[in-house]
């Protein structure tokens, strides 16, 4: 799949979670390119443009050693229980070296996991992680620029 289809897909599986849960579940998406030991963001949709690269490194957290393990394969994806701020929550594996992060900078997954809607509303992230296991991102070498949108 391209990056503007794979946007698409998470937009749609966004709207479907906060939909099931009654509230925003995850308030940053971003999509990320970690090819050559360097990260790059290809999609961006939260509200830390500006600092969300910045504290890229601090954020991965306790997600940190799942994301650059490498024992994960396309599609799979992988919730920190104990993410607090902006620590990154989950991840899904989109292509190779391409990561798609989760993220709710006001609440962590343990106070979302606690609402019995998260059940129904990991339906929506779940099928994104089979769509993406079946037809995986795929960036051209000309994909060098981050875009960014605030919400």
């Amino acid at each position: 799949m391209t990056l503007d289809e794979a946007t698409k897909y998470i937009q749609t599986c966004a709207r479907q979670m906060n939909d099931r849960y009654g509230k925003v579940v995850f308030n940053e998406w971003a999509i990320l390119s970690l090819a050559q030991q360097k990260a790059r963001i290809l999609s961006y949709v939260g509200p830390r443009n500006d600092d969300f690269l910045k504290n890229f490194a601090n954020d991965l957290g306790a997600l940190r050693a799942e994301l650059l393990d490498g024992k994960y394969n396309i599609g799979d994806f992988e919730f920190a229980r104990h993410g607090v701020g902006t620590g990154f929550e989950a991840f899904i594996v989109l292509g190779e070296g391409l990561y798609l992060i989760c993220n709710n900078t006001n609440a962590s997954m343990e106070d979302i996991t606690k609402d019995p809607k998260w059940l129904n509303a990991q339906v929506p992230f779940a099928e994104l992680s089979d769509k993406i296991g079946l037809d995986p991102l795929v960036v051209s070498g000309g994909a060098n620029t981050s875009f960014f949108k605030k919400t």
